[in-house]
């Protein structure tokens, strides 16, 4: 099948394929950086080549190989024909086992001096190295070219010619290290089983991160073309042939195999088939190399190029190969409340290269750059979680006597507690009933009461204060006789609300009791009566001083 050195990288051994697959051999959970195993990109798809022997009748081809001592032997002839399976010598044997079927091969048509090789891809691979294996002779003049948006533009990967400067006006890199061109494979013995191979990470890229731009930039391909532009005939001596067979003018070759993997950025070590993609069965294709990844790290995409919806908190990187850092994305803090987040470079910057992400859509009722809170006419609920769906719960302000907002005709409520802006004279966590002292509850708020005491809320009508006003404890009762051995009180009710009507005159002082009994127990000269209207509207006693 050929040298040590082919064999070494058809399995994959070389320094590069080395680096590539010994990361993902870190952890089976790839837990750092990783990368899915590699094999030849050509199985299972469809090699394209510009002609085939026989594609049109029956044509007849010869060979020759060499002896020991650079004689011929005596040319093998035989037929071809594309549409008879066992004359047939089509593109796809080149991409069939190599062991399997190691004497299956491509030929050209007869007399064609340029020819072209080419291997379409579904998706972006990373592409190590080339392997060719000739039946004819090595071209006297090739070109392996590369294209990374599946077709449209192409670079040189590299130049093969017997005499660079010649063939291409190029330095020759036996001469020069990292030159784009070579001699090295181009000599036309053997003149059978000759190999081409080609490492797209030859040196300076050995010691690189395989995850950095720069060599993604090296070993990305959608697309891979060989052109063969000059053939070149058996030089061996054919001092023992009587007669120079003919049918010599072709192209043909035993294995086209292209070692790479799925392109992951470092984030995944298992493929998937990009969607769509049906391999092409054909004998020994087994293993074909799949180019979606089944993304880690919280990353996602064919490439696990960008971080998953909910976890753009920090810049998006591919994994750090040489150091083994996986470089995860990390999860937005939306409180359970939004399924996506968006990366914001300036609120990165604004916290210090700290956190960016920025939550996309706040469910719940909630908003903000986490989803942090509760929207206008919403409040938050003390009682649920803040990730519970139920945190924020509908304002209900009345919407009669509920101030709206400056500048807006909408109501919100307090999004701490949920207590409601009143109109003036309007009281009530909802803002739904007048003020003790108000009546006439409407658009405009409530009315003080013009009265000594309280008044009707619905009407204003003044609340006598012999029927209307419970007094306690030891307040002087007004209901009952007065004892003659007691000081006769006679308060009148001006008096008794000379704070509430006339607050001008005196500097008053409030204070709130639990209970009606502690005011007992301190000297003060009135107290601040309940309506018997509203029996509820109080849980405290008002004593003014």
């Amino acid at each position: 099948m050929g040298s040590c050195a082919r064999l070494l990288l058809l399995w994959g051994c070389s320094a590069v394929a080395a680096g590539l697959s010994g990361v993902a051999g870190v952890s089976s959970r790839c837990e750092k950086a990783c990368n899915p195993r590699m094999g030849n990109l050509a199985l299972g798809r469809k090699l394209w080549a510009d002609t085939t022997c026989g594609q049109n009748a029956t044509e007849l081809y010869c060979s020759y190989s060499e002896n020991t001592d650079l004689t011929c032997r005596q040319p093998k002839c035989d037929k071809c024909n594309a549409a008879q399976p066992h004359l047939a010598h089509l593109p796809a044997a080149m991409a069939d086992s190599s062991f399997r079927f190691p004497r299956t091969w491509w030929q050209s048509a007869e007399d064609v001096h340029r020819e072209k090789i080419q291997l379409d891809l579904e998706a972006e691979f990373y592409f190590t190295h080339l392997i060719m294996v000739f039946k004819s002779p090595r071209p006297a003049a090739m070109v392996l070219d590369r294209s990374q948006d599946f077709g449209k533009t192409w670079k040189p990967y590299k130049y093969f010619a017997t005499n660079c400067s010649a063939t291409f006006g190029l330095e020759d890199d036996v001469f020069k290290k990292g030159a784009i061109c070579t001699s090295r494979y181009s000599h036309p013995f053997p003149c059978t089983g000759g190999e081409v191979i080609f490492r797209a990470l030859s040196p300076p890229y050995d010691a690189e991160n395989p995850y950095s731009a720069k060599v993604q930039e090296q070993l990305k391909i959608t697309n891979l073309r060989v052109q063969l532009l000059k053939r070149q005939s058996c030089p061996c001596q054919r001092n023992d042939l009587t007669a120079k067979p003919q049918h010599f003018t072709h192209y043909a070759i035993y294995d086209f195999i292209v070692k790479g993997s799925c392109f992951c950025n470092g984030h995944a070590d298992q493929c998937i088939p990009v969607d769509g993609f049906r391999p092409v069965k054909a004998p020994g294709a087994f293993h074909v190399v799949h180019g979606k990844c089944m993304c880690k790290h919280n990353t996602a995409g064919t490439h696990c190029q960008h971080c998953a919806p909910l976890y753009n908190d920090r810049p998006w990187e591919a994994a750090d190969g040489k150091t083994g850092s996986p470089k995860e994305c990390r999860t937005c803090k939306c409180n359970g409340h939004a399924d996506t987040c968006h990366f914001d470079i300036n609120v990165w910057e604004a916290s210090g290269n700290r956190s960016g992400g920025v939550c996309n859509d706040c469910q719940h009722n909630t908003e903000g750059q986490h989803c942090q809170r509760c929207k206008p006419g919403f409040y938050r609920d003390l009682r649920r979680p803040f990730s519970a769906p139920d945190a924020c719960k509908m304002c209900s302000c009345h919407p009669v006597g509920s101030a709206a907002l400056p500048f807006s005709s909408v109501t919100f409520c307090d999004p701490s507690n949920g207590d409601c802006p009143c109109k003036p004279g309007v009281a009530g966590p909802h803002c739904d009933r007048c003020m003790v002292g108000y009546w006439g509850f409407g658009d405009y708020g409530c009315r003080p009461c013009d009265c000594a005491g309280s008044c009707d809320p619905l009407t204003g009508d003044c609340i006598s204060s012999s029927t209307d006003i419970d007094w306690y404890h030891e307040i002087p009762d007004f209901h009952s006789t007065h004892n003659k051995s007691e000081p006769t009180w006679e308060w009148e009710d001006e008096q008794g609300f000379s704070a509430l009507r006339h607050s001008g005159k005196c500097e008053c002082k409030e204070q709130v009791l639990g209970n009606s009994k502690a005011f007992c127990g301190m000297k003060y000269s009135y107290v601040f009566l309940r309506s018997t209207f509203f029996p509820t509207l109080f849980h405290r006693w008002k004593i003014i001083a």
